[in-house]
């Protein structure tokens, strides 16, 4: 689920700064969409590294066996 917030926030995010759509004229001067974009880039980015790295210390865990001894 990380990595596909990321992906969407990355997306959103390149939008807003590319200008790839044209936003009401009230949205544009409440909101400065250059800055709104470069922080869901990075964000957008550090989600899917987070999730990379928590998806990569969950595939190595170890398998722990208990043996006991009767006697």
């Amino acid at each position: 689920m990380g990595i596909g917030i990321g992906i969407v926030l990355l997306v959103l995010g390149l939008i807003l700064v590319t200008g790839a759509v044209n936003l009401p004229q009230s949205w544009d001067d409440a909101i400065a969409t250059d800055t709104l974009g470069w922080i869901f880039i990075v964000v957008g980015a550090l989600a899917v590294v987070l999730a990379l790295v928590m998806n990569q210390q969950r595939s190595r865990t170890t398998h722990v066996e208990e043996r006991r001894i009767d006697t």
